[in-house]
């Protein structure tokens, strides 16, 4: 067989990516169950390639389940599955041009670095000097030059991280899928890890499918991100779209922190009477604290509340308080002002531009 070309090579080789993106993965009306449990509802999806695109949600949401269809892993229950226009149902996983990252990393011990990288060549009949010369390439790729010959027990978890995404690399494939890759690792590294793969999938152009519960990680990460719960795609958009503008509770709550303000208060701020009422999210950086109330900002909203509790977060404060109609509202406040006391009395004061209409669950 002809020897691979390095990753970052194949990558450039690939033509580039239309005004009209190419969708990489498409899904539609995919459904996955087991037995009576619906772990995937009747969801619908694509992917651009090129595209870093997260899948966030709780655990037991169908994010993961998702993922696996798209590997071949496993197979739906009820759809129609394309990648890269082909007909995905029934196609094993080695016949996809997809590769996935674990959690675990799934190394083997008893393997020297090299070897793991170059196993995947290895099952594909490349000849030695070929796929050691590769697995060098896709080594220096993640910035792991000289370890070829180390064990994975000598490395660190970022490092074997890195060891997992090489391997998965050298195949190169046209999309790469993510399965929760930094996990396992402290704060510290996993923000580094972020960091290092945003870097590496800008620069080699692969699409990027990558699976999360940690919402900062998916909003820093992500060109585009896919909220998953109960096996339903709840919304899907631009991080700062699914921030600033959730389209449900969950989405609210769950992709950072956010008071819902219920409908008979929201109703009458965003000009809603009648049924027409809607609970609204109104994000604790949003608010203002201001000790006099002639100081609300014309055109803004307020309320009248008590501090109840200030929680010391490092770069920020977070303020509990209550409102004079028995609604608790908490504030990040960034801390550079005097300290709110429990117990003070304030206004809480927000632009009507921070008030956002749910839509019912």
């Amino acid at each position: 067989m002809p020897p691979p070309s390095s990753p970052a090579a194949a990558a450039a080789a690939r033509p580039a990516v239309a005004s009209s993106p190419t969708v990489a993965v498409r899904l539609r009306r995919v459904t996955r169950c087991f037995g009576p449990i619906t772990a995937l509802d009747g969801i619908d999806l694509d992917i651009a390639e090129g595209e870093f695109f997260a899948m966030l949600g709780p655990s037991g949401s169908g994010k993961t389940t998702c993922l696996r269809l798209i590997a071949g892993f496993d197979q739906p229950t009820s759809g129609h599955i394309e990648i890269f226009g082909e007909t995905a149902e029934g196609i094993p996983p080695y016949r996809r041009a997809v590769n996935t990252v674990f959690q675990d990393y799934a190394l083997f011990p008893h393997m020297s670095v090299g070897e793991n990288v170059a196993y995947g060549l290895k099952v594909r009949g490349i000849a030695r000097p070929d796929r050691e010369r590769a697995a060098r390439d896709a080594l220096a790729l993640v910035r792991l030059e000289g370890y070829e010959l180390r064990r994975p027990s000598q490395l660190s978890g970022g490092q074997r991280q890195r060891v997992a995404l090489a391997r998965a690399l050298v195949l190169h494939p046209r999309a790469l899928l993510l399965d929760e890759p930094l996990g396992a690792l402290d704060l510290k590294l996993r923000e580094e890890m972020q960091v290092e793969l945003k870097a590496l999938q800008r620069r080699l152009g692969l699409t990027f499918v990558f699976v999360t519960h940690d919402q900062s990680e998916a909003l820093s990460m992500a060109d585009r991100v896919a909220v998953f719960a109960e096996g339903r795609l709840l919304q899907v958009g631009a991080p700062e779209d699914v921030y600033e503008r959730p389209r449900t509770r969950f989405v609210a709550d769950f992709v950072g922190s956010s008071n819902i303000l219920p409908a008979e208060v929201a109703g009458p701020l965003l000009g809603r009477t009648g049924q027409d009422w809607r609970e609204a999210s109104l994000r604790p950086e949003r608010i203002r604290l201001i000790a006099d109330p002639a100081e609300v900002p014309a055109g803004w909203h307020s309320f009248e509340a008590k501090v109840i509790d200030v929680l010391y977060q490092g770069a920020s404060r977070r303020v509990m308080t209550l409102t004079g109609t028995g609604l608790e509202i908490a504030v990040s406040d960034a801390g550079h002002g005097p300290r709110p006391e429990p117990g003070s009395r304030c206004m809480l004061a927000f632009s009507p531009t921070a008030l956002h209409p749910l839509e019912a669950a």
